[in-house]
Parts: C-alpha cells; sequence; structure tokens
C-alpha cells in the first residue's frame, strides 16, 4: 500500500475556499479507482496548513488520479490559494497499530 501525504499551506483569506473544494470534491477522491483512505488534517498550530493522508493500491493508482481530468479540475481552483508550494512525500506504509 501506498500512502500519499500532501501539505498545502492557504493564505489565510482562502482557507474557506479550500475547505469549500475539498467538501465538494473528497467523496470523488476517496471512491477514485485504487483510493481505499482519504484524510484532512489541520496544523493545531497553525490553521493556514492542511495535510491530506491519502492510501492507494498502487503508484499506478495515484498516477492514474494525478492524470485525470478530475485532478486536473481541482488542481486548477486549489492552486491559486496557496501561500506557499505544496510539498508531498509518497511513502510505503510498514506497520499499523490500532
Amino acid at each position: 500500500m501506498l500512502v500519499r501525504i500532501v501539505k498545502l499551506t492557504f493564505k489565510k483569506e482562502n482557507i474557506v475556499s479550500f475547505e469549500q473544494i475539498f467538501k465538494e470534491t473528497k467523496n470523488t477522491i476517496r471512491n477514485f479507482s485504487g483510493c481505499s483512505f482519504l484524510e484532512l488534517y489541520q496544523d493545531m498550530n497553525d490553521p493556514n496548513v492542511f495535510f491530506t493522508y491519502s492510501y492507494w493500491d498502487s503508484e499506478k493508482d495515484l498516477e492514474a488520479y494525478r492524470n485525470s481530468d478530475f485532478f486536473k479540475q481541482v488542481w486548477s481552483r486549489t492552486k491559486p490559494l496557496f501561500a506557499e508550494k505544496p510539498e508531498a512525500w509518497s511513502v510505503i506504509k510498514r506497520e499499523s497499530l490500532n
């Protein structure tokens, strides 16, 4: 399983817009082929910083999502809201304790 972690830093005045975009798109993202999990976090010390965590069956599935028309539309709406360049990591989940 591949875990995608994305750090998103927004201009303060754009947070509400981002939250609306996420609300409108989260179910489509989560139900995209190969995606089995999606969460959104907000930094407790810096409310302009958000993180998305998503689980993908494979790198191929993540790349199919990133190359989709849907992603391109969402990204074109989200990109102008940033205060800093987003950062992203793809990691392999090694262990999970519940």
